[in-house]
């Protein structure tokens, strides 16, 4: 689950490329063709500079105004010609919540479209003024997260089709909900109503799916893969010890995890006998032990160390077993991204990622954490989860929660009392999370956690997974769903999620029988009709695409439906075996141009 990410948020500038394929799609720094994108005789600034003008100037299109200011957060650059800028927005200098748009452009510059996730002129009436103080704000904000409110600012709130002046206030150590406690709370200023109240983390697992495994009085002690050691890891190890005398460097060590066997870890040797957890190959991504306590700080967290360059014992007798899987699970997911799309990072930054096992006492759950931009994992309260949430597909999963939170930031429509998500964006989010968190399994494809379609399989549920992307209904716990209606506008984001998995699936893989990997999956359509699959590989480049170019904080599912045939159009071509089949993919789930919601014609 993942919150409204509603905070300003400073990211550098990224010029990023596409080229058709997905193993030969690049979005790194160059435009695919060997060149950087200055030397092709295209700046990001000026691409920034005339995406800007061109906003202003297709104003009935793109919505932006006067008193509008637009903040770059991201420039792609195709290959192919066109460019794309994802922009943020203020008004009047106020942070415009749901404000964010994508200008698109023509390899000469010129305007050639607009993804916006606000449908209307985001302006509040010139006669608002804040009835509310600012520490009025923060008094009701403190006494609706549970916790202690930071400082309040005002912002213009778009989203959910208004622009009303509001405050934002963070809030700390809140007692709202189980896990991570800081949440970012909107309360209008003129009303004083509280307009949101979300948690500023990603947890893998629903509050209602926590309550369901409760009340049936599951029991999960998940089978961990005790693996063979991986021929080459203890010469590697030993020889660590002799490496370079210059410190720190590079050291290649072991990590004895719970659930993928024992597997190869780089690592930073920081003295003769000193190895830190630490990889320098991967822009320093680390991971820490949060020692039980509910860090939001990575900083805080206390540094892994051993002396001979093996972390963990297999057991969770061993406080560094949970580290060495959070730390393979991490950099599989980084090389995945880089390796498949280009992608320097969760941000695109160049900047390694962070985590923390062992965080809070008795927490069943993992988590994307947009406070401290790191991962957190819990250790399982001892009743319903006996072991760490460190599995292979759930840093996958919540990795890719950072990666959209970096890109499209969707957010679900509303949050309930317990903390519950709800609405089609979110579900999206938590979709894409699966489809990605599914790519990394197959990436890493180790014998010890074997890649497939589903998701949560190592959990140890009675079900035998969590959720599936080919047949998504199979998952009785959270009531996921197959097809698109009217309703799934308001479904829990988990459940609501199967629709845009299950149509991945289809256009992956295709409709009916089949056995991949020796799992059996048995895909079906709702119009009956078949579909043949085109591929992983072309299905994740047109998913990856459409999140990073055509989705913003909005999307639902009909609009992700107009992003992956785009994408597929920019890919493949409009005439292409693989534009008509995401078509066919996304008509098997029922959603097609003919019951697109009227709010979108």
């Amino acid at each position: 689950m993942r919150r409204p990410h509603i905070r300003s948020v400073a990211v550098a500038i990224a010029v990023t490329t596409a080229a058709t394929g997905l193993a030969g799609t690049a979005f790194g720094t160059t435009t695919g063709t060997g060149r950087t994108a200055a030397t092709a005789g295209t700046s990001a600034a000026s691409v920034v500079s005339a995406a800007r003008a061109a906003a202003f100037a297709h104003s009935s299109a793109t919505g932006v105004s006067q008193g509008d200011e637009l903040q770059a957060e991201d420039v792609m650059i195709d290959p192919e010609g066109a460019r794309h800028v994802r922009f943020t927005r203020a008004h009047q200098g106020m942070q415009v919540l749901g404000g964010d748009l994508v200008v698109h452009l023509t390899r000469q510059l010129t305007y050639a479209g607009v993804t916006r996730a606000a449908g209307h002129t985001v302006k509040p009436a010139a006669a608002t003024a804040a009835r509310l103080s600012a520490a009025e704000a923060q008094q009701k904000a403190a006494t609706a997260a549970k916790g202690d409110a930071g400082t309040a600012e005002l912002v213009v709130d778009a989203r959910d089709g208004a622009s009303a002046l509001a405050y934002q206030v963070p809030v700390s150590g809140s007692a709202a909900a189980e896990g991570a406690g800081s949440r970012t709370v909107v309360i209008d200023a003129v009303t004083g109503k509280v307009r949101s109240n979300t948690p500023d983390s990603d947890e893998f697992l629903s509050p209602a799916l926590l309550e369901t495994l409760r009340e049936r009085g599951e029991k999960l002690d998940p089978a961990t893969g005790a693996g063979a050691q991986t021929a080459g890891l203890a010469a590697a190890s030993a020889s660590s010890a002799s490496a370079a005398t210059r410190y720190p460097s590079t050291a290649h060590g072991t990590g004895k995890s719970l659930f993928v066997g024992t597997v190869p870890l780089t690592t930073t040797r920081t003295a003769r006998t000193t190895y830190l957890l630490k990889d320098p190959t991967r822009w320093g991504t680390e991971t820490r032990d949060a020692k039980g306590q509910e860090l939001e700080n990575f900083a805080r967290g206390k540094k892994i160390t051993t002396t001979n360059d093996v972390f963990g014992n297999g057991r969770v007798t061993s406080r560094n077993t949970a580290a060495a899987d959070a730390q393979y699970g991490i950099t599989e997911t980084l090389d995945f991204y880089k390796k498949t799309f280009g992608r320097k990072g969760i941000a695109n930054n160049g900047k390694g990622a962070e985590a923390m096992v062992h965080f809070g006492n008795k927490v069943a759950n993992a988590f994307w954490d947009s406070t401290c931009g790191c991962m957190l994992y819990g250790d399982g309260d001892g009743d319903t989860f006996k072991k760490p949430l460190v599995a292979l597909d759930v840093s996958g999963h919540e990795l890719t929660h950072g990666v959209v939170d970096a890109t499209a930031k969707l957010e679900p429509t509303r949050v309930d009392a317990d903390g519950n998500q709800y609405g089609e964006p979110g579900a999206l989010n938590e979709s894409l999370a699966d489809i990605f968190g599914s790519n990394v399994e197959f990436f890493a494809n180790n014998a010890s956690d074997k890649p497939d379609y589903l998701i949560g399989e190592k959990m140890g549920l009675a079900q035998k997974f969590l959720r599936r992307l080919d047949h998504p209904s199979l998952d009785r716990l959270e009531g996921t769903i197959d097809y698109w209606s009217p309703e799934a506008y308001d479904t829990e984001v988990h459940a609501g999620s199967g629709v845009s998995s299950h149509a991945y699936y289809l256009l992956a893989e295709g409709s009916g029988r089949k056995t991949i990997g020796g799992v059996q999956y048995d895909s079906p359509t709702y119009d009956g009709s078949t579909v043949k699959g085109i591929g992983r590989t072309k299905a994740t480049a047109i998913f990856y695409r459409a999140l990073t170019r055509y989705m913003v904080s909005t999307t639902d599912f009909h609009d992700a439906r107009d992003a992956t045939l785009k994408a597929a159009k920019d890919l493949y071509g409009a005439n292409s075996t693989e534009y008509n089949t995401v078509d066919q993919a996304w008509s098997a789930v029922n959603v097609t141009s003919a019951n697109t919601p009227a709010a979108h014609r």
